[in-house]
């Protein structure tokens, strides 16, 4: 399986526009938030807090301002599936607002087989997520690699939230169950795309089985742990955001929809992530105890090579899951 030095390719620089430095270990990049909390950069700063800080007066303003600040980076495509010796088809998907939506297929072969869908977390696309397609594909699963909207080739809509990650999903996997060849449809999502499988799955997306990596439990109290900026201030920006999202936090959250899901689940956690704490995870699989909790030693939010000898315990519960996988390994 090819290395991965994270989820965020290494000459990929986010720090103007998401308030994240690099780091390095071992030669291994990952991204970290700034003194392990969120900053608003300068710019964001100039934007968002003269609007918050105001308050009720310029609320009709403020979420303009705050989709300037909070837009996720827009980073090159930097590879393809032929790159790593793969067949891919470009699939564009019909999404909401008349938008549409880049995936890569990558057929497992001419026989029916499962497909799993994989969604990057904010700020990615489907290019960072295809190292993990090879070894999908060996064995004998279909691979949908897909950029969800404001990401990667896909279109731009006015904002993306987890909930809008989670549409683009449903769009994804209705596409996959529309196929002769796909046999059934598994999801592997990575923070936000995390979250959005799991809330996808609660609202009753067609899918036989989701593997969540690095999921949050709940988002608003993780923005209130990494935003850097006075509890008033906070409090405002939060109500805000919730507001233009278009559902409270706790509707949304992994933590109040996961009870719903009726699929198999698989949580996958590093045990040294500064972003979204491992807590947030064995929370999940305290609240689902059916479902399966991998917990890898040294493993960050970023970096995925502490995740790469455990990867094959995804392809296995993945397999095990799916209908016809078992009959294909």
């Amino acid at each position: 399986m090819p290395t991965i030095g994270g989820w965020v390719d290494e000459d990929m620089d986010p720090t103007v526009e998401s308030g994240w430095d690099r780091s390095t270990d071992d030669g291994h990049v990952q991204w970290i938030p700034t003194g392990g909390s969120y900053h608003l950069p300068m710019n964001a700063k100039r934007i968002v807090l003269p609007a918050v800080a105001l308050g009720a007066g310029v609320a009709a303003a403020a979420p303009v301002a705050i989709r300037r600040a909070f837009a996720p980076p827009r980073r090159d495509v930097h590879q393809t599936p032929a790159d790593l010796g793969l067949p891919e088809e470009q699939v564009w998907l019909p999404g909401a607002n008349d938008l549409r939506l880049h995936a890569w297929f990558i057929p497992a072969g001419p026989e029916p087989a499962p497909a799993v869908l994989v969604l990057h977390g904010w700020g990615g696309n489907a290019a960072h997520m295809l190292p993990l397609a090879p070894t999908l594909h060996e064995a004998g699963l279909h691979v949908m690699v897909m950029d969800a909207r404001n990401h990667g080739l896909s279109e731009h809509d006015t904002f993306t939230s987890m909930p809008r990650f989670a549409e683009d999903l449903r769009v994804a996997v209705d596409h996959l169950r529309s196929r002769d060849d796909v046999t059934g449809v598994g999801v592997i999502g990575h923070s936000v795309g995390a979250a959005a499988a799991i809330y996808a799955a609660a609202e009753g997306a067609d899918v036989d089985a989701v593997v969540a990596v690095s999921s949050f439990a709940h988002p608003g109290e993780l923005m209130e742990r990494n935003f850097t900026l006075p509890r008033p201030v906070t409090w405002t920006l939060l109500r805000i955001i919730e507001a233009m999202i278009g559902h409270r936090y706790g509707e949304i959250a992994p933590r109040s929809r996961i009870g719903e899901i009726s699929v198999p689940l698989m949580l996958v956690h590093g045990d040294q992530d500064e972003v979204v704490p491992v807590g947030d995870s064995v929370e999940l699989h305290d609240l689902l105890p059916d479902s399966e909790l991998l917990i890898v030693e040294g493993g960050g939010h970023s970096d995925l090579e502490p995740f790469l000898p455990h990867f094959p315990q995804v392809v296995e519960f993945l397999t095990a899951n799916l209908p016809a996988a078992a009959e294909r390994r």
